[in-house]
């Protein structure tokens, strides 16, 4: 079953050229090189490029992939088509303007564009305009970017691209007017609201529920690990911070675990295989969770950072294991409060910073209420916000 099939160019003036194929895909892929050959074959459909790459694409991934109306919904883009039976008899096979169609015995048509197919054949490595994780080198400088940069595409493309990137990321040069870091979480998405609300003050006052809101130092920590997904991202706005103190703290999980493989891989494993309870107590709530302190995935990646002491409830564990979980946790707690791994600063009024709170511990030095205002705003966003909001900013390039 072998039948190649060449693009044969249309000569005369009068027939209408045939449109390219729409895939209901809003990323850019009419760029790509058009096929010169499409060839039936035992395992599918073997394609070739003006370019010279080749790959073969199965049958059955050929009709689940057709983007008809019929099996694509024209307004949502969704899914139509459900592929449970195998395809036991092949299309005819053809090419016009560079773009492969294929007629199914069923009498169904699908057309696809060469752009389209040379972006997802196997063979293609996976481009995507979010970047991974990286974990912050020596003197780790985090990306800063003005406020009316921020308010345009590039701008904006380059504060998000760091932020997924290193997870700490800043603004400067911000107007000192309240709810302005609702107003800039809401241009990426909405605000993830928690038991302290969707927007948050960060200042000291009388009979607190939580440490933030007091002059004291706060060692670094993740939020709220009591929660079964705790926030991904954190802003914090800073509108007045006259006081004396209460420098910024920020560490790098990913780095700090890295530091701990190498120095005492035995204690990383404790703490990342083994479960502990978290929980937050007021008048009105109640929230527990119980998960290990690292979170790695199968390659061994962090996957979210949960330490956070005061928050950490009674350690429920056999006995004979609670020595080795207390040292593996000192251990993790002074690399991180080491100075090889932490990044200090002073919040300007006008600034705001944000950082991957599954990853960046943050905490901030004591201050003295007396010597001046300390006023911050914060609040959260979701990690898939800024990953959509990326990745639409993309197709304008």
């Amino acid at each position: 079953m072998n039948s190649a099939v060449q693009a044969t160019p249309t000569t005369t003036t009068t027939t209408k050229q045939p449109q390219a194929p729409e895939m209901g895909e809003l990323s850019p892929y009419q760029t790509g090189p058009a096929l010169t050959q499409a060839t039936l074959v035992q395992t599918g459909v073997a394609l070739e490029w003006q370019d010279g790459q080749q790959s073969t694409l199965p049958l059955l991934w050929l009709r689940d992939h057709c983007a008809c109306q019929a099996c694509r919904h024209p307004q949502t883009r969704e899914r139509l088509y459900l592929p449970l039976e195998p395809i036991t008899e092949p299309p005819s096979v053809a090419l016009l303007e560079g773009h492969l169609h294929l007629n199914w015995q069923d009498g169904h048509v699908s057309a696809f564009h060469s752009g389209w197919l040379y972006q997802r054949r196997p063979e293609s490595r996976l481009v995507s305009s979010v970047p991974n994780a990286k974990p912050w080198k020596d003197n780790f400088t985090p990306e800063c970017v003005r406020h009316d940069d921020f308010l345009k595409p590039q701008g904006e493309k380059a504060w998000l691209t760091a932020m997924l990137r290193d997870g700490l990321a800043l603004i400067t040069d911000g107007p000192l007017v309240e709810e302005e870091v609702s107003r800039l979480a809401e241009r990426i998405g909405p605000q993830r609201a928690t038991n302290f609300g969707a927007r948050f003050d960060v200042r000291s006052k009388p009979n607190p529920n939580n440490a933030a809101y007091t002059a004291v130092g706060l060692p670094l920590h993740i939020d709220l690990p009591n929660w079964r997904h705790p926030p991904d991202i954190q802003l914090l706005y800073c509108l007045q911070n006259g006081a004396s103190g209460g420098e910024s703290l920020f560490a790098d999980g990913a780095r700090v675990v890295e530091a701990l493989r190498q120095q005492d891989p035995k204690a990383l494993a404790i703490l990342s295989e083994t479960p502990i309870d978290f929980r937050f107590q007021d008048e009105s709530h109640d929230i527990s969770m119980r998960a290990p302190v690292v979170t790695l995935d199968s390659a061994g990646n962090l996957v979210e950072m949960r330490l956070n002491n005061w928050i950490r409830d009674a350690l429920h564990l056999p006995v004979e294991q609670m020595d080795a979980w207390y040292s593996a946790y000192a251990l993790l707690w002074k690399l991180f409060h080491s100075e090889a791994h932490q990044l200090e600063f002073t919040l300007r009024p006008g600034q705001m910073v944000a950082f991957d709170n599954r990853r960046v511990l943050h905490g901030r030095r004591e201050f003295d209420p007396n010597s001046g205002a300390r006023h911050l705003q914060g609040t959260y966003l979701d990690r898939d916000m800024l990953a959509s909001r990326l990745r639409v900013l993309a197709r304008q390039d």
